[in-house]
């Protein structure tokens, strides 16, 4: 999630609609300007016996982020300077930051090609192994803690994460278990121009049930099978219907920038950040705010870093900001948080493959697209795909789709390989036919005999 430390005060203060699209339209990039950018969250626990490490006790999760300075990451301090908190670092590698109950994040850099993102995915993975193996903390991933309990699991010291925590239960009986109990990797690319970004939009909201299948890796929760392949996608369905799912304007005609504004100002609000401090807005109307009528600071006008905090508050299958975020995937292994940027490249940067997957998917009604998304979450891989078979089998059109646009693209390493291998993982998945969640259930039933602590022999990174 977005890390603020600066009121950005001199930034211009939104006196008309008109100026929310601003942020969209600043995010078009000609075809040789567009990057990648891969964010992965993983779960700490201490290796002695499995806890969730709190933020302050010694070794805990504020010590991991000072221990990581050595690599040049800096401390982004949220409070002030007198009582100021590290909740995150930043660096030429992007930034890590603290998901509510201390999953690490990594939102990467904005990168040209594959072999970058996986390169910087192995350069944050050894860093956090090292300093670790020092403090006595494991990593791992998954979609979702398969042992712990809400009350098991600390809280972070970061100031929008208390507004929210408050607010989750008032929406929703999940909330709290995204927030704290789940983790994901996302794909963050760019468009050329509106038009690109509703193709792009469509494509990849149609498909996102895909992902989540390919990846799906939740199926337990305290300790035991929950029934779900990916739990995680299910969570989302009862956490805030007023800032989740799949977003069925998007297929309308006339879908652009400005429909997704409308969109953003039905979604209520969580906060303002001033002084350095989150006020709580929660519940509250953007519109209102435009008019200078919000409760939470009667008679000031929003600034346009306002509008940027609020577009970080809605969490659709797909979000637009500058740019757009691929949201469907459960956390997983490493060669998992390099598949999913090759999946949506591949699917979105060659307008070849982009065209045919979108051929694939435009005579999907709504209805369908929602049922897809509904039968995922628990079916996997063998959901039902719309116009016959199974998502299992759509997979493999889709992956053929997405290595063709991939060869495309021409982007070698010094080695002379393209991009195409990276794909490999999401190749065996579909082969075996089964999502992720199969193989641990598997384990869970047989080598495991019931005992869950294995999954942190064999599934930490």
């Amino acid at each position: 999630m977005t890390t603020r430390t600066a009121s950005d005060s001199n930034d211009p203060i939104v006196e008309s609609r008109d100026q929310l699209a601003i942020p969209m339209i600043k995010g078009e990039k000609p075809k040789d300007r567009w990057r990648i950018g891969t964010e992965h969250e993983k779960f700490v626990y201490r290796t002695a016996d499995h806890r969730a490490p709190s933020y302050d006790e010694p070794g805990g999760i504020r010590d991991l982020l000072m221990a990581l300075t050595r690599f040049g990451w800096e401390p982004v301090i949220e409070g002030g300077p007198e009582n100021g908190r590290v909740i995150a670092l930043s660096g030429s590698d992007g930034a890590i930051s603290l998901e509510p109950a201390g999953q690490l994040e990594l939102s990467g850099a904005p990168l040209e090609n594959l072999h970058q993102t996986c390169a910087e995915t192995g350069r944050h993975l050894k860093q956090v192994k090292e300093v670790g193996a020092e403090l006595g903390l494991g990593f791992l991933g998954l979609g979702m803690w398969p042992d712990k309990t809400r009350a098991e699991l600390p809280i972070m010291p970061k100031g929008r994460y208390k507004i929210m925590l408050q607010h989750m239960p008032r929406v929703g009986t999940m909330g709290l278990d995204m927030m704290l109990r789940t983790c994901t990797i996302q794909t963050n690319l760019d468009y050329a121009s509106e038009a690109d970004m509703v193709q792009k939009f469509r494509v990849s909201l149609a498909l996102q049930p895909l992902a989540t299948a390919l990846f799906a890796a939740s199926p337990f929760t305290e300790g035991r099978p929950n029934g779900y392949m990916s739990y995680r996608s299910h969570i989302w369905t009862d956490t805030d219907p007023a800032r989740t799912g799949m977003l069925p304007f998007v297929f309308e005609d006339g879908f652009g920038y400005d429909r997704y504004v409308d969109y953003m100002l039905d979604v209520p609000m969580y906060f303002v950040f001033r002084d350095g401090q989150y006020i709580d807005a929660a519940g509250q109307s953007f519109r209102d705010f435009l008019k200078g009528e919000l409760p939470a600071l009667p008679g000031e006008l929003p600034r346009l870093s306002d509008w940027t905090d609020h577009l970080s508050t809605a969490f659709p299958e797909v979000r637009l900001k500058s740019f757009l975020e691929m949201r469907g995937a459960d956390g997983g292994p490493w060669n998992r948080i390099c598949a999913l940027p090759a999946l949506w490249v591949g699917l979105l940067y060659d307008q070849g493959a982009l065209d045919a997957a979108w051929d694939l998917v435009k005579g999907w009604s709504i209805e369908e697209q929602q049922t897809l998304r509904n039968a995922v979450p628990s079916e996997g891989l063998d959901a039902p795909a719309p116009g016959g078979g199974t998502v299992g089998q759509l997979a493999h059109r889709v992956l053929d789709i997405a290595a063709a646009g991939l060869a495309a693209r021409g982007e070698v390493n010094s080695m002379g390989d393209n991009e195409v291998g990276f794909l490999e993982p999401l190749r065996r998945i579909a082969a075996s036919g089964k999502s992720p969640a199969h193989d641990l259930l598997d384990r869970y039933e047989g080598s495991w005999n019931h005992d869950l602590s294995k999954i942190y022999d064999e599934l930490s990174f």
